[in-house]
C-alpha cells in the first residue's frame, strides 16, 4: 500500500480515508487480515500511536474488528462496506459537481462531458 500525505488535514484522518478507499475498492477484501500497527506505521512513515487512532476509528465504524492476540480484520459485513463505498462515491460526485460548477459548466452540460470522455477512453 502507498502511502502520500499532504497538509490538507490531520495524518491519522487521512490514513482512515485511504483505508476506508482501500476497502471499499476491494483491494483489502473482507475478512482480509491487517498488518501489524508497527509493520503499517513504518510503512507510512508515521508514528505507530497515529496508526492506532486511526485503526481504533475504523473499528468504531465497524469497517476493521480486532481479535485479541490473532490482529485487526476487515469486516466481512457487505452492508457496511458497500455503504462506506456509496458515500465515498457520494463524496467524489459533489467534488466533481463543485469543481465543473467553478469552471462555469451547468449541470445539464455535464451529461455530454462526461459522454465525451467516455468515447474518448474506449478509443484508445
Amino acid at each position: 500500500m502507498e502511502w502520500n500525505f499532504d497538509s490538507g488535514g490531520p495524518i491519522y484522518g487521512q490514513i482512515v480515508e485511504k483505508l476506508k478507499r482501500s476497502i471499499a475498492s476491494g483491494e483489502l477484501g473482507p475478512g482480509e487480515r491487517l498488518p501489524a500497527v508497527r509493520e503499517l506505521a513504518v510503512s507510512a512513515g508515521v508514528n505507530p500511536n497515529t496508526f492506532q487512532r486511526a485503526l481504533s476509528e475504523l473499528e468504531r465504524e465497524g469497517l476493521v474488528y480486532a481479535i485479541r492476540t490473532s490482529g485487526r480484520y476487515v469486516t466481512e459485513d457487505r452492508g457496511i462496506i458497500d455503504s462506506v463505498r456509496r458515500e465515498l462515491a457520494r463524496r467524489s460526485v459533489r467534488e466533481f459537481l463543485s469543481s465543473m460548477e467553478a469552471l462555469g459548466f451547468k449541470r445539464e452540460e455535464l451529461h455530454g462531458l462526461i459522454d465525451l470522455v467516455d468515447t474518448d477512453k474506449k478509443e484508445e
